[in-house]
């Protein structure tokens, strides 16, 4: 599907900034933030509580200033051209409040008309889709369906952008699943995702790329699937009954360590590429080869390291506000 932008170019980055610094008072949230998100892929933001990431959502919809440096979204000046923005991208947080007394209909109506008229088909799908009534008032829903609600008006105008900031919380495992469906048939139709999330599998599935924020600045940029590749895996092979074999025979391998040999089983750690250890085990005979996939929070900490244990309690709260 392609998409039409306002402008004579498309911009190539969904979203920019630039040397981007936030402080409350001696706390600083972000420190030169530079970041890139490219148009039309899912990036995934990672990082605990007071690592910067609620903060930088904050900046780029005007929400609050940044002490220094500069964002653009869509080409645009967040600050300058938030209503034009607003109309262009879709918001979620983790959870979302709004007034109680309306009905979930009326609510999504009001916020349909404010981005200049939604299709009642396509509200009507997504509230289908996600179990919700939208015959509930807003203050009778539990904070599940609250969230569902939330779910319908930022994505119901199919915009170019949605800023997502754990946009699952309070949705139950199916609907979590159900929502990735909807992020990865987003990401199909050529918008962009920037989201920020502590379910590691949700963004492990959606994600083309992830970038890890370490006390307001950016420690890993990286696509997942390069990710995984140089991440490290438990390894085990097993060979044909009565191989000789000895931890020698593999503890040479320099993306290999840990090596224990069980008869004619052998389990290993396995940093990065596996091309020498396959090629050494064909040596021998081999029964089978099991590696296990890296899991997207494991690489999240081994990236992250003992470091994030550091994290300022005070701008940890302001990230939770």
């Amino acid at each position: 599907v392609e998409r039409q932008h306002e402008g004579p170019t498309a911009p190539e980055l969904a979203i920019r900034t630039q040397r981007l610094a936030k402080s409350y008072g001696p706390i600083r949230a972000l420190d030169g933030l530079d970041l890139e998100v490219r148009v039309g892929e899912v990036f995934g933001f990672l990082g605990p509580n007071g690592s910067g990431k609620t903060t930088t959502i904050r900046i780029l919809l005007d929400l609050i200033r940044p002490t220094d440096g500069s964002a653009e979204v869509l080409g645009l000046d967040p600050r300058r051209d938030g209503l034009a923005l607003r109309r262009r991208v879709g918001y979620l947080g983790g959870e979302f409040v709004v007034e109680g007394r309306q009905t979930a209909a009326e609510l999504l109506r009001y916020l349909g008309n404010l981005r200049g008229g939604i299709a009642p088909e396509r509200v009507e799908e997504l509230t289908e889709r996600f179990g919700l009534d939208p015959s509930r008032r807003i203050s009778s829903l539990s904070r599940g369906n609250r969230q569902k609600v939330g779910v319908v008006q930022a994505f119901m105008h199919d915009p170019e952008l949605l800023i997502l900031d754990e946009p699952t919380s309070g949705l139950d495992p199916v609907l979590q699943h159900e929502f990735a469906k909807l992020v990865g048939e987003t990401a199909a139709a050529g918008r962009t995702v920037f989201m920020s999330s502590h379910v590691m599998s949700e963004v492990q599935r959606v994600a083309d790329r992830v970038g890890i924020l370490h006390r307001g600045r950016l420690s890993t940029v990286e696509g997942i699937v390069a990710l995984q590749q140089r991440a490290s895996r438990r390894v085990e092979i097993v060979f044909d009954p009565g191989t000789a074999i000895a931890p020698a025979d593999f503890e040479a391998i320099p993306e290999v360590s840990e090596v224990v040999v069980d008869g004619d089983r052998m389990r290993c750690r396995l940093d990065g590429h596996a091309d020498q250890l396959v090629k050494t085990a064909a040596h021998f005979g081999v029964a089978t080869f099991t590696a296990e996939e890296p899991d997207l929070e494991e690489l999240f900490f081994e990236s992250y390291g003992s470091e994030s244990s550091g994290s300022d309690g005070a701008a940890a709260h302001e990230e939770r506000r």
